[in-house]
């Protein structure tokens, strides 16, 4: 039947789909030492700088920059810091900065104080205040610095945190530090320099080959620009390197699929689908939210393992919340395994989801012609040419279907 050719098309639609489902999938948020469980990862837990003696000891209890009254010596709040008080410290702090707004010291132990608080816009602000009076004193401090782009960074604010990293990076005499570079690659993706973030990553994992959350990064943008070899490469030294990073085998699996669909030579597909199926049954151990779930599902459709794929997706697809997609997948993997009564069942609700949606109504009238449905499947075909009156598949379907629906 004409419909056989129509197959390897709904693969290719279902594997496609991959890349841009994990891209979205990605949170915001970065992490220092170990990588995210995400496309950044949860807050970090490690201070701000590398050197673990600055720069909490570098917060100096002397004489603030400028005209303040002896009143305004941060001893107390420094005192505060080092016990680990941090909001006490903080809040003493942001008194004295706000009665003597000149006082660089105070700014800067209240900043690195709500650091530690986790308040990393509140952090970003008064140290940037902090590093502009070192400024207008020609006392500038690297530790200042450091830690003003990391919450920066922490905060989101990846345009304000871009100039202070590349100044971080490229300090004379000073080898940079693999967290910095790391951080210097995301402020630039997130700023739509993947050319710039992708040498920065390298660098980075140059500087730290363990650098999974780098990796990470560095198989996305080779698989935005559909360079396969690349992404599978380092998505696989990713999860090498931190097998329980979820992010990096969603992608991985999003990977050896558009890597599968895109091959002429049918051996190599064949060995990416079953990649695709390995890589997806260990996201699946991590994640078993819909999405990963269903891009395993499209794995094992990939790979001819239609039952599976079935069974797979029976859980989500069970829910009321079940998105078109998932219901599109369970619809076609019944239909590959010849249960048609299921897959008429899930196609239907599919297309109740997603009713603009041509693959569901391609494979729907497929199952209500192998079920000798001939009506339901005219009507199906009416209603797809509704979407997609162009189609010539759908005109020819139609046709075919009409002298036996009138019977």
């Amino acid at each position: 039947m004409k419909h056989q050719r129509f197959r390897p098309l709904l693969i290719t639609f279902c594997a496609g789909l991959a890349l841009t489902i994990g891209v979205q999938a990605q949170s915001s948020r970065p992490r220092r030492v170990n990588p995210p469980d995400t496309l950044l990862g949860p807050e970090p837990k490690s201070p701000p700088a590398t050197d673990k003696n600055a720069p909490l000891l570098d917060v100096k209890p002397a004489k603030p920059v400028g005209n303040a009254p002896v009143s305004t010596d941060t001893t107390h709040a420094y005192q505060l810091f080092q016990q680990k008080h941090y909001a006490e410290a903080a809040k003493e702090a942001k008194q004295i900065a706000n009665s003597d707004p000149g006082n660089s010291e105070a700014w800067k132990l209240a900043g690195f104080s709500e650091f530690y608080l986790k308040q990393y816009a509140d952090a970003a602000d008064d140290l940037q205040k902090a590093l502009d009076l070192q400024r207008k004193a020609s006392q500038e401090d690297s530790h200042t610095v450091d830690a003003l782009a990391e919450s920066y960074v922490l905060a989101e604010r990846f345009d304000r945190a871009l100039p202070l990293l590349v100044t971080i990076t490229t300090r004379q005499g000073a080898k940079p530090d693999p967290s910095f570079l790391y951080y210097r690659g995301l402020a630039e993706f997130k700023t739509g320099k993947a050319a710039d973030a992708e040498r920065s990553f390298n660098a980075a994992v140059k500087a730290n080959p363990k650098d999974a959350a780098s990796l990470l990064y560095l198989g996305q943008i080779a698989l935005t620009r559909g360079d396969f070899d690349t992404a599978v490469s380092a998505l696989n030294r990713a999860t090498l390197n931190d097998a329980r990073l979820a992010s990096a085998w969603f992608l991985l699996t999003s990977a050896y699929l558009r890597r599968a669909t895109a091959s002429t030579d049918e051996g190599k597909a064949n060995a990416d689908y079953l990649g695709a199926v390995r890589t997806g049954e260990t996201l699946t151990r991590l994640r078993s939210d819909e999405e990963a779930v269903g891009l395993y599902a499209r794995a094992l459709i990939g790979a001819k393992q239609y039952a599976r794929a079935a069974v797979a997706l029976e859980r989500p697809a069970a829910t009321d919340n079940a998105s078109g997609l998932t219901l599109y997948l369970l619809g076609l993997a019944y239909s590959r395994a010849n249960n048609f009564p299921k897959a008429i069942a899930a196609l239907e609700r599919a297309l109740a989801k997603s009713p603009a949606d041509i693959n569901s109504y391609r494979e729907l009238g497929y199952d209500y012609e192998k079920t000798k449905q001939y009506a339901k499947a005219f009507g199906i075909y009416q209603k797809a040419l509704d979407v997609a009156p162009n189609d010539a598949d759908f005109k020819e379907s139609l046709e075919r279907v009409r002298p036996f629906a009138k019977t």
